[in-house]
C-alpha cells in the first residue's frame, strides 16, 4: 500500500524527522484561510501515488494570494498519469543549499533491507544508479540485528559529513530505518533530503507498506477503500479477501495458489492471449469463494473468456464446480481441474454443459481462441 506524501510526512513527524509539513487542501475555498496562517510565498504540491509530479505541472510556486488560488485550482483540476488530483499539500518554500537522497528498500534476492544514500538528491535514484553508481552508498542490513546507529554514522561519513552535521544526518537515517521496520514497509525514501541554513529537512516522502502486514498495521487498513493505488475492481476484491490484480487483457484467469496463477498467465501469453487479471482464490476455497471470484473478474469491461486452473489439494474440485454453476458466467469458461474430488467436479460440470480439459496448455489455448 502506497501512502501519499503528507501521510508519510505525518509518520516522519511522529518519529522526529525534520520535515516540511503544511496543510492538506481538497477545496480552494479553504486556501485563503491557510494562506492567512502560513503567509506567502507557498509551494503547492499535488498528492498522487505516482512519480513525475513536477514534470507534469503538479508542483507550483505562488507569491500572491491570487496566484495561489489560480494555481491550486489548476492542480486540483488535473490528472497525473491518469490519476485525478483530489488533494494538494500547501508548504512554505525552503531555502535549499544542497539535496541528498536517503532510502531503504527490501532486496528480495538478498532477503535483506538495503540502505541507499547519495549526495545526488532531487532526481530518481534509478537514474543516479544508471549514470553515476559510484555516488550511491549501499549497506545491507542484517534482518535479525536490524539497523544500528554506528552504521548510520558510517554512511553519513561516506557522504562527506562530520561533526554536528554527521550526527544529525545519522539520526535521520536511523529513524528512517526504524520506520521501515516498525511499519512493515517495502520501501521508504526521502528525496530530496534538503540541506538548509537550519539543518536537514525532508522535502518529500515516499512510503510503501507491505499489503500482507495490514492485518497488524491497522492504522493503514482503513485507508484501503480510498487509496488511488487500486482500481475499483481491486478494491472490491480486497473487501472480499481475494488476491486480485487488474491487467489489460480480455482473458480472465482464476487459480488456486499464486504460483499456479502466474503459470496460467504465462501460458495464456504463450498462446497469444492477453490476461485480464491475476486472481488467486487461495487454498481451501469453497463454492462461495469461487462464486465471488467470478463476480469480481466479470466486473471488468471487455472480458471475453475465463480460464480456471485448479489443482485441488485442500481445495475441493467439487466445491469449485458448484461455485461456477452458482454464478453462471455470461462469457465462455474453460476449466482444467486436478486433485481432490476431481471426478465429482467433472460430473457436475459435464451435466451443466461445461467441457473440462486435461492439461493447463489445452485449457489456456482454448480460452485464448474463445476470446
Amino acid at each position: 500500500m502506497k501512502l501519499l506524501e503528507y501521510e508519510a510526512k505525518d509518520i516522519f513527524v511522529e518519529y522526529g524527522i525534520p520535515t516540511s509539513t503544511g496543510y492538506v487542501l481538497e477545496d480552494v475555498d479553504n486556501l485563503k484561510a491557510i494562506l492567512y496562517k502560513m503567509g506567502l510565498p507557498v509551494v503547492l504540491k499535488a498528492q498522487v501515488l505516482v512519480g513525475g509530479r513536477g514534470k507534469a505541472g503538479g508542483i507550483k510556486f505562488a507569491n500572491t494570494e491570487e496566484e495561489a488560488v489560480q494555481k491550486a485550482q489548476e492542480i486540483l483540476n488535473m490528472k497525473i498519469k491518469d490519476l485525478p488530483v483530489k488533494k494538494l499539500l500547501v508548504n512554505k518554500p525552503s531555502q535549499i543549499e544542497k539535496e541528498l537522497y536517503v532510502g531503504f528498500v527490501v532486496d528480495r534476492n538478498k532477503k535483506k533491507m538495503t540502505l541507499l544514500a547519495s549526495t545526488e538528491g532531487g532526481v530518481d535514484i534509478e537514474q543516479v544508479a544508471a549514470t553515476a553508481p559510484d555516488k550511491i552508498q549501499r549497506l545491507d542490513i542484517d534482518p535479525i540485528i536490524g539497523i544500528q546507529e554506528f552504521q548510520c554514522r558510517e554512511v553519513a561519513r561516506r557522504l562527506g559529513y562530520a561533526g554536528k552535521e554527521l550526527r544529525s544526518l545519522a539520526t535521520i537515517i536511523y529513524k528512517l530505518g526504524r520506520i521501515m521496520h516498525d511499519k512493515d514497509a517495502e520501501l521508504i525514501e526521502i528525496n530530496p533530503l534538503a540541506v538548509t541554513p537550519e539543518g536537514f529537512e525532508a522535502l518529500d516522502a515516499k512510503l510503501i507498506i507491505d499489503d500482507n502486514s495490514l492485518y497488524r498495521q491497522t492504522e493503514f487498513k482503513k485507508d484501503v477503500k480510498d487509496t488511488q493505488e487500486y482500481t475499483d475492481i481491486e478494491k472490491s476484491a480486497m473487501e472480499a479477501g481475494l488476491a486480485y490484480v487488474e491487467l489489460d487483457g480480455d482473458v480472465g484467469i482464476i487459480g488456486c495458489g499464486a504460483g499456479l496463477v502466474m503459470a496460467s498467465l504465462d501460458v495464456v501469453n504463450h498462446y497469444g492471449g492477453k490476461p485480464a487479471n491475476f486472481l488467486d482464490i487461495g487454498g481451501g476455497a469453497n463454492a462461495e469463494n469461487m462464486k465471488k471470484a467470478l463476480e469480481i473478474i466479470t466486473m471488468k469491461k471487455g472480458l471475453k473468456s475465463i480460464f480456471i486452473n485448479i489443482f485441488g489439494g485442500i481445495t475441493r474440485c467439487d466445491e469449485i464446480a458448484n461455485g461456477i454453476l452458482d454464478f453462471k458466467p455470461s462469457v465462455p469458461v474453460y476449466v482444467r481441474m486436478m486433485g481432490t474430488n476431481e471426478k465429482e467436479a467433472k460430473e457436475i460440470l459435464n451435466k451443466a454443459g461445461y467441457e473440462l480439459y486435461q492439461s493447463m496448455q489445452e485449457a489456456a489455448k482454448a480460452a485464448v481462441k474463445g476470446a
